[in-house]
């Protein structure tokens, strides 16, 4: 079934979205496939790359250079070493494509925008799974994805162990 798609990912290196990159990988994804790690770092946020790509977020970074370039330094991210060796291994066992983007604001929005500019063909997020009354506070991110994405999405639920 796969082949030539683009899934996105949104990623926060918690552990649903963690659930979601191994989600992907065990369920979705084929030979010549590509999956984009969709990462949004907050509007205060002052790294180096955010001057330059802002309005438009970064550049899309393959899997080779985002595991060797300071992040942290560069764009305010300190990606997950068990994420990036579930990518290496999908990379190299399925021929899939792997790549990231970074984006600034408000991860509602910004991941909508991602999904067009991408030209997504899905989307896969993590629930961070709140609570009924944290969610009407906070708002959930996937409940806002999934009402304005123009592409299928799917949320990946955690364990529920915690949910105040």
């Amino acid at each position: 079934m796969g082949g030539n798609r683009t899934v996105g990912i949104g990623m926060d290196y918690s552990p649903t979205s963690k659930q979601a990159v191994r989600w992907v990988v065990d369920n979705l994804v084929d030979g010549g496939d590509r999956i984009v790690l969709i990462h949004v770092q907050s509007s205060k946020s002052d790294h180096a790359k955010k001057k330059l790509w802002e309005d438009t977020g970064s550049p899309l970074v393959p899997l080779d250079e985002f595991r060797e370039m300071n992040l942290s330094k560069q764009y305010g991210l300190t990606p997950d070493p068990e994420v990036l060796d579930i990518l290496d291994t999908v990379s190299r066992t399925k021929q899939v494509i792997v790549v990231s983007k970074i984006y600034w604001g408000d991860p509602r929005e910004k991941i909508c925008d991602a999904v067009d500019d991408l030209k997504l063909n899905c989307l896969v997020l993590g629930s961070r799974g709140l609570g009924a009354l944290k969610r009407v506070l906070l708002g959930s991110v996937s409940n806002y994805v999934v009402t304005n994405a123009s592409c299928p999405v799917t949320v990946v639920k955690g364990s529920s162990s915690s949910k105040a």
